[in-house]
Order: C-alpha cells, then sequence, then structure tokens
C-alpha cells in the first residue's frame, strides 16, 4: 500500500525537531505527519480532528450571506452569483452563488476526513482511551453535521462511509434515498451523543447537546412538506413529474409518526435546562429587557453570555479571535452603513420590516393611518435589535464625517434644510446612495444590518475586527422545532407555552391563536427570531411556500423629511419636533434584480461537473 500521508498543522513544529543522518532521502517533510505516527499519538489524533472543524467556514459571516438569497435581504453589490439564484436562473452549468458551507465538493473533503478520523479512532492505538471516545464522538457529530449540509441542500446525496484508497478502482456511487440519508445522520447523532455525554462544554466543540439539536433539526425537516412524496407532488408539478422521488423525500411511511419523532428529539433537547436561557418566564419583560435579551443572545454567545442562573442559548457557535483576519470578524465592515465608511453588504428589505409586529401583538399595516405615520415606532424589541433604520441611534461617525453628523444618527432618507443663503434645499441622508460620504456604497433598501453588530464604539468597523459567534446550532431553533411539531400533531396548549416563553423573554405578549392562524404565527415568529441565521432560506423550501415568500419582488423605503413651518434646520438631524416624515414603500428596480421563483430551485442543482466524474448521480427535478 502506498504510504499516504495527513497534513495536520498543529503540532508539527515539534515533530520537525528530529535527529537527521546524511541520507536526505531519509529526512521527514516538516509539514506533513506520517499516518501511521499520526494515529499513535493523542495530541496528533486531536489535532487532526480539530482541523475538521474549519468544515464550518466562517460560519454564515461571509460577504455574501444566504439572508440575501431570501425575503430577509438583498446583496447590495452587484456580479456574486446571487441574482442567479434570486431570478432562478440556476443551471448544472451555473449554479448561482453556493456558500463554502453548503458546497457539494468541499463537504464531501470534509466528510472524507471524518471516516478517516472514524476509522482509526474506533480502535486507538493511544492508550487515553477516554480522550479517544471523545474524540471519536466530535468525529461522529461532524459527519453528520456535513451530511446534513448536504442533504438539506440537495437531498438525498451518495452515503460514504468508508475510506476511499489510491488502489480503488471505482469511485462512483449512487445517490442514496433521502430517508436513507436521514436514517444515517440521526445514527451518527446518536453515537456522538453518547460518546459525549459528560463531556464539559467547550466553545466551538461538539457536545452532547449539539449532537442532539443536529438530529433534532434533520427530524423536523424530515417531517415537513417538502420532504413528504404525496404533499410535495400535489404542491409542485416539477416535483410531480420526478423519475427519482426516492432521492428527495419519503414515498412511503407514516407522517404523523415523523412528527413525533421530530417532537421526541427536541424535547431531549428541551430537557438540557443549563441552556434555557430567560425561558422560565410566565409573563412579557418591558421592551428595553426584551431588546437586551435578545441583543445579549446575538452578541455575547457561548459560555460569557448566561443569565442570573447560569443559563445560556447558544449550543454550538464558530468563535473567532482578534489575533486571526478571519472574515468572521468583519461583519460590521461588510454590512455597515456607508456613511461609516462600511460596505452596506446584506441590507434588509422592507418584506421583512413588515413582518415585525406592534409592540402589542397586532400586525403591522401600511393601511393603518397610524402605522403609515411612524412605522419605526412600538415594533417587536427584536426589531430593534436585528435592523438599523432611518433614526435609528448608532455609533459615532468616523473623524471626516462627525461634523456633518454630531448626534449618531443613520439617515436613509432626504431632508429638507435652511443652506447658508437662507433658502431651502434637499439633502440626501449621509447613509445613501447619493450621500456626501461614499455616493456609491450604499444600501438600495433604506435599512441597515444591526444583528451580530458589535456596538461598542471602540470597535471602528472598517478597520476593527469584532468576535461576535456565529449560531450554528441555538436552544431556541430546538424549542421553536418541538413548538413546530406539536402544532403538526395538534398539541396546541403544549405549542403556544413554549412559544409565548420566547415572545415573553422578548417583550412581546401571549398568543391564543389555534388551527392554521397559529401555524402562521409561528412561522412569523421563526422568521423573526431566527432572522439572518440562515433558517428562512431552508424554512420556506421544506414549507413549500417559497413562490409566495421568495418569489416577491425586494421591497423598499424612500423617507422624505419636510420642515415644519417656521423650522430653519441648518444641519440635519432626526426630529419629528422640526420635520413631517413621510414613508413610501417602493420595489427595487429589475435591473438591479428581478426577483422569481422557479419550482427547481425547491433543490440545488447538482453541477454538472461532480455528474462527470460520478456518473452514477441523477440530477435533481427541473434540470
Amino acid at each position: 500500500m502506498k504510504n499516504l500521508k495527513y497534513t495536520v498543522y498543529a503540532l508539527v513544529a515539534g515533530f520537525g525537531m528530529v535527529s537527521c543522518n546524511d541520507d536526505f532521502v531519509s529526512t521527514k517533510p516538516l509539514h506533513e505527519v506520517p499516518k501511521e505516527e499520526a494515529w499513535q499519538d493523542v495530541a496528533l489524533a486531536q489535532s487532526f480532528v480539530f482541523e475538521i472543524y474549519n468544515g464550518f467556514g466562517v460560519g454564515g459571516f461571509y460577504e455574501q450571506q444566504m439572508a440575501s438569497l431570501t425575503d430577509e435581504a438583498l446583496f447590495t453589490h452587484p456580479n456574486r452569483g446571487i441574482n442567479t439564484v434570486t431570478e432562478s436562473r440556476t443551471n448544472d452549468a451555473d449554479p448561482g452563488y453556493v456558500m463554502d458551507t453548503y458546497s457539494y465538493g468541499n463537504m464531501y473533503t470534509r466528510i472524507r476526513a471524518t471516516n478517516i478520523a472514524i476509522s482509526n479512532l474506533r480502535n486507538p492505538q493511544f492508550e487515553d482511551t477516554k480522550k479517544a471516545g471523545e474524540l471519536l464522538g466530535e468525529a461522529y457529530f461532524l459527519r453528520a453535521y456535513y451530511y446534513q449540509q448536504l442533504l438539506r441542500t440537495y437531498g438525498g446525496v451518495p452515503l460514504i462511509d468508508f475510506v476511499y484508497n489510491l488502489e480503488d478502482t471505482d469511485y462512483t456511487h449512487e445517490r442514496n434515498t433521502y430517508a436513507e440519508c436521514v436514517d444515517f445522520i440521526v445514527d451518527d447523532c446518536d453515537s456522538a451523543a453518547l460518546l459525549l455525554d459528560g463531556v464539559a462544554k467547550v466553545d466551538g466543540r461538539a457536545n452532547k447537546v449539539a449532537a442532539l439539536a443536529l438530529k433534532a433539526r434533520v427530524l423536523t425537516y424530515a417531517a415537513s412538506d417538502l420532504y413528504d412524496g404525496p404533499t410535495a407532488k400535489a404542491k409542485s408539478p416539477t416535483i410531480a413529474g420526478y423519475e427519482n422521488p426516492e432521492y428527495i423525500g419519503y414515498v412511503s411511511g407514516n407522517r404523523a409518526e415523523r412528527w413525533q419523532k421530530a417532537k421526541a428529539a427536541s424535547k431531549q433537547v428541551l430537557d438540557h435546562t443549563e441552556y434555557r436561557y430567560k425561558l422560565d418566564l410566565t409573563d412579557s419583560v418591558s421592551a428595553a429587557a426584551g431588546r437586551a435579551n435578545y441583543m445579549a443572545i446575538a452578541m455575547a454567545g457561548g459560555s460569557k453570555m448566561v443569565d442570573a442562573n447560569g443559563k445560556m442559548d447558544l449550543i454550538l457557535g464558530r468563535f473567532f479571535i482578534d489575533l486571526k483576519d478571519e472574515r468572521g470578524g468583519w461583519v460590521g465592515r461588510d454590512n455597515g452603513p456607508n456613511g461609516y465608511h462600511n460596505w452596506s453588504g446584506n441590507t434588509p428589505l422592507q418584506l421583512l420590516v413588515d413582518d415585525y409586529e406592534m409592540r402589542n401583538g397586532s400586525r403591522f399595516d401600511w393601511s393603518n393611518p397610524v402605522h403609515k405615520a411612524a412605522p419605526y415606532e412600538n415594533r417587536d424589541p427584536r426589531f430593534y435589535a436585528t435592523i438599523l433604520h432611518d433614526g435609528s441611534d448608532w455609533k459615532p461617525r468616523t473623524d471626516d464625517v462627525k461634523d456633518q453628523d454630531p448626534v449618531n444618527q443613520i439617515q436613509t432618507g432626504q431632508y429638507e434644510i435652511i443652506d447658508k443663503d437662507g433658502k431651502k434645499v434637499v439633502n440626501h441622508g449621509l447613509d445613501t446612495r447619493n450621500g456626501p460620504v461614499e455616493d456609491w456604497n450604499g444600501s438600495y433598501t433604506g435599512y441597515y444590518y444591526r444583528k451580530f453588530v458589535d456596538s461598542d464604539p471602540a470597535i471602528i468597523d472598517q478597520n476593527t475586527r469584532q468576535s461576535i459567534p456565529w449560531p450554528l446550532l441555538r436552544y431556541t431553533e430546538a424549542v421553536l422545532n418541538y413548538v413546530e411539531a406539536c402544532i403538526e400533531l395538534g398539541e396546541e396548549m403544549e405549542a403556544k407555552t413554549w412559544l409565548n416563553r420566547i415572545r415573553f423573554r422578548a417583550g412581546m405578549p401571549a398568543i391564543n391563536d389555534s388551527g392554521e392562524a397559529l401555524r402562521q404565527r409561528y412561522r412569523n415568529e421563526r422568521r423573526i427570531e431566527l432572522a439572518y441565521e440562515e433558517h428562512r432560506y431552508f424554512d420556506t423550501r421544506r414549507w413549500m411556500i417559497a413562490s409566495e415568500t421568495l418569489g416577491r419582488k425586494a421591497t423598499l423605503i424612500r423617507v422624505e423629511g419636510k420642515l415644519k413651518a417656521g423650522k430653519q434646520v441648518k444641519r440635519y438631524s432626526y426630529s419629528t419636533q422640526n420635520y413631517d416624515y413621510t414613508y413610501t414603500v417602493g420595489t427595487l428596480n429589475p435591473g438591479i434584480e428581478n426577483r422569481s421563483w422557479n419550482d427547481k430551485m425547491y433543490f440545488t442543482v447538482i453541477h454538472r461537473d461532480e455528474i462527470n466524474r460520478n456518473t452514477k448521480l441523477k440530477q435533481n427535478p427541473g434540470y
């Protein structure tokens, strides 16, 4: 057998300090460790497993986020492959933008590494069997996670649980069925949970609860409309005409049983009360406390963010440190206002803004004159923790701009002022595409990204990294999964009990809906609570509501401030004392993005290069 070697980056310096002889052919490479040695040393084995975590990428903190493939956001900058997806123009030669953490090839690279680790750790060659068991549990979790990324993107994929060698003559493999993939991932999650039982939580690493939470997610998806063959066929002619429905959903079995499994799996997570961050409330907190609670969950994360009882929400996150110049540290620069010299990347759509309820729990309605006159007043506290709107208080301006805005407020409208000659003129806000700071780099939608951006004035987003973790798995997601299963099983009182706990923490009142109204209320609650966390992309698909959500045209807001009679404002700042404001909803110019929905988009196309490499693969429906 050829001597395959694994590149191990940590600890390699120590192995470079070895005695050598005059035979240069016998020297060991300084950047590689032979596989025989890698699995005989606990530190090297740990280093190998730790490297597999790099398949998380930077979580969701890429410059182009998944939110901009949905009705949450618009990506400001052109020619990044996003329009190919939002306009349903994908094909096997051009799938459009696919984030690294969902890439077919990238995920299989990581899966191969997990298979290597699992095959070697099942019978460890070092004495520390406890550590070997923990590492094996992490490897099982990581394999489950990466297969889950593939499954929810492409449907059923080839299940490879062994290591191909150079001597092998056939590397092709047909797709496994959707049901087989679910069972495989669940088995890996169960193995991980068993092996990681009792292992202390370490930020950024899998533990038992992470394995249980991943299992709950997979089973919740598995019970949903898109993956129930009869339901999906009834809702989509494209899926109904597909020759291999077993690859994209269940073709037999009892859907109620699948919901029962999803409920039970979610309940296992809920029973770990150490993650129940402020979810034992019996009534709504104040609006200020609700906003603070939501910001605390989004901003601090991990073991550093606990409530008075030592409970946290984040189960598994992708963490960042200032020593490494990773993309995840530049969220503020990538998404902040152009009036702060930031890049205005994934800007919220009016479609998302409109779905935040009023503080009293009623729907926001543009036909209501009170709502229309002041659309940013008395909204769900999570709105203010997620989105920067015209008039929002924000960080101090940079030195070159601070004289134009000493009160540090977002300006996305156009406003009348009195110029030096005493004439009334209209100025564009500092944070607009027509403003005086960067008149090319601003939001088209009239909003900016607030969630996950550190508001510490010491962090100047254009040149200072932040260290906010990306939430891979949250306890609240498991709660929402549990609520969804309860609704689908007709257990409405239990569903409302847990849904209202989330709302109470956020400063929102209880809901009392039932039937279809409860289902729709739940879906909106999930949309708001998990905004910008990559759930909307998959939720709209698995509920099969993409045509009426993702297929809508992108909407924006136009804000105008007109001086009240007798007011002589020479330098603008938001003020209802000085200005009458009007707010007009518009749609994005089709030349920038012209969104539409085609049912082929329920599943991502498998690139033709992958099919050429593996001729046993069958393409997804509609391509």
